[in-house]
């Protein structure tokens, strides 16, 4: 019964205290993304050609979210969008393994005895602030603090393994390098978390059941085991998520293969810089070794290693049948809405560059006499629709996540953004094809003159779009107050239009009569468009600033 009983206690007290490690880590990373995910976000997105820089940016982010995959995920964001290239991505990913060891390090101390002081004061800030941020910051402190009561748990469990044999003699098998790594590979592959593979090994080889030799090469292999979370994300993906991943893989693998002959040399440095009878910090120590050794290694050959990726996985062409199949939308991202947000509204640009094409093409469609050219232009607009949907579906899952004020602003003119590019997309390929339709009924033509007059319009109509959309996307005020400015000019045309047909058509025949009102109701259509941009760029400007009419 005994037995049973000692059973028991090892297995509740190594689980339970692994599953307060992990929801303890969870709990403090989402806390710091919802706090400070946008101003790590523009930290990152500063990498320069410079990869050293990039290596610094990837450690420093990837050290602070305590996640390699949350910094996988915004890189290629960042690569899609054209704002980095893949060369540059993979000195952050390098120095993103630099980070993922702060963890470690932070184990190594004893921290066990400040985990329930730290898990009451964020327990009480979380519950007794009203302020978001405050909030977060206790959700932080409290999420630190079980990371901590979980290693401590964790500790007190493994003490009778001391002196188990059936433990010890698979302690035994794993001084064999290749099954070491192996078993640290798929023991986080499984959990997903490389820092809890390095707190068990620290844990064990604090308490001498496993060597600093064997202790190394299983965090080597929780290096490989963290990439599974990242092939995961990538599954489905576009091409850039894949080869981020591919580059986190082939990073990590090639510096164990490069490290596993000389774990001997390495336990040997951890020991000569680590006080001795600190089997923890020596540990921690070379694992941080090892990875800021691998950087150093490879930094040289992030060119190459780019090439080497984009050879293995080229690009492939976006099918025609689903020209707007969602790029941005990852639903990874959604426990940071700072980054879902930014990656929402890349996808409207997607969307707004879309449909400003197809105002370019609608008017040649509408000015011609061919129905066959209309019946293209109408099948234009379902791809539209599904990434309407796509986008607002997207951003529904964003609300139901704590928000700040300023998320929940963007969020909201996000939708209306959408909302409006979709009605722009349905004015062009239904409004515009039925008033053409009605000028081939009536056989109504459109003289020389007044084609050019309204190609002129349409233009600064299509300008205007094109402009909005773009003051919204890169959160441009100067060019979205251009675009509100627009108006006296915009309507002057109209006008001058309006008085010049109206002359033209006195006394005239049928026919041409006909032709005038086709030409005044597409200038209509024309100019409800122009509106819907004003509105657009007017969602970009601050409530202050914005008119009272429009």
């Amino acid at each position: 019964m005994t037995e049973e009983l000692d059973k028991f206690t090892l297995i509740t007290g190594l689980f339970g205290g692994l599953a307060l490690f992990l929801f303890g880590m969870d709990l403090m990373t989402a806390a710091l993304k919802r706090v400070a995910g946008e101003q790590l976000r523009d930290v990152l997105g500063k990498v320069t050609t410079n990869r050293f820089m990039g290596a610094g940016m990837g450690a420093l982010f990837t050290g602070l979210v305590n996640s390699s995959s949350v910094t996988t995920v915004i890189l290629v964001g960042f690569i899609s969008a054209g704002l980095m290239s893949m060369a540059q991505s993979v000195s952050v990913i390098m120095g993103a393994n630099i980070g993922s060891t702060v963890t470690a390090q932070i184990l190594a101390f004893n921290v066990t005895r400040f985990a329930l002081p730290m898990i009451t004061l964020g327990f009480a800030v979380a519950f007794l602030f009203k302020n978001r941020d405050w909030q977060d910051y206790g959700r932080m402190l409290f999420g630190i603090g079980l990371v901590f009561y979980g290693m401590g748990l964790m500790s007190q469990a493994m003490v009778p393994l001391r002196t188990s044999q059936v433990f010890i003699d698979f302690i035994a098998t794993l001084e064999i390098p290749m099954l070491a790594v192996l078993a640290g590979m798929v023991f986080t592959a499984v959990i997903q978390s490389s820092a809890a593979t390095t707190g068990i090994v620290i844990v064990l080889a604090g308490q001498g059941v496993m060597t600093l030799e064997t202790a190394i090469a299983v965090a080597m292999g929780a290096n490989i085991g963290t990439c599974a979370t990242a092939g995961l994300a990538a599954i489905g993906k576009p091409r850039e998520a894949v080869r981020a991943a591919v580059v986190h893989v082939l990073f990590n693998v090639a510096g164990v293969v490069v490290w596993i002959m000389f774990i001997d040399q390495l336990s040997a440095f951890a020991r000569m810089i680590s006080p001795q009878s600190d089997v923890p910090r020596q540990v921690a120590n070379a694992h941080t070794v090892f990875n800021v050794a691998n950087t150093v290694l490879f930094i040289g050959f992030t060119a190459q290693i780019a090439r080497l990726v984009e050879w293995l996985v080229p690009d492939k062409p976006l099918s025609e049948e689903a020209p707007l199949t969602p790029k941005y939308l990852d639903d990874g991202l959604l426990s940071t809405p700072g980054f879902a947000l930014e990656n929402a509204r890349r996808e409207i640009g997607r969307m707004g560059d879309y449909v400003d094409d197809l105002l370019v093409k609608a008017l040649p469609t509408a000015l011609s006499t061919s129905r066959r050219a209309l019946v293209e232009l109408e099948e234009m607009d379902p791809p539209v629709d599904r990434l309407h949907r796509a986008i607002i579906e997207y951003l529904g899952r964003i609300s139901l996540m704590r928000l700040s004020d300023k998320q929940s602003r963007d969020l909201l003119q996000l939708v209306s953004v959408a909302n409006d590019l979709e009605h722009v997309a349905d004015r062009i390929t239904t409004d515009i094809t039925i008033s053409a339709r009605k000028r081939l009924d009536e056989h109504a033509p459109i003289t020389p003159e007044a084609a050019r007059r309204i190609r002129a319009y349409h233009a600064e109509v299509a300008l205007a779009l094109d402009q909005a959309v773009e003051a919204v996307v890169k959160e441009n005020v100067e060019l979205a107050v251009s675009v509100r400015n627009k108006k006296r000019e915009v309507v002057g045309m109209s006008r001058n239009m309006s008085r010049e047909w109206f002359g033209q058509t006195q006394g005239h025949q049928k026919s041409a009569l006909m032709g005038y009102v086709r030409e005044v109701e597409l200038v209509e259509i024309l100019d409800g468009i122009f509106k819907i941009a004003r509105r657009i760029a007017r969602s970009q400007l601050e409530p202050d600033e914005t008119p009272a009419d429009d």
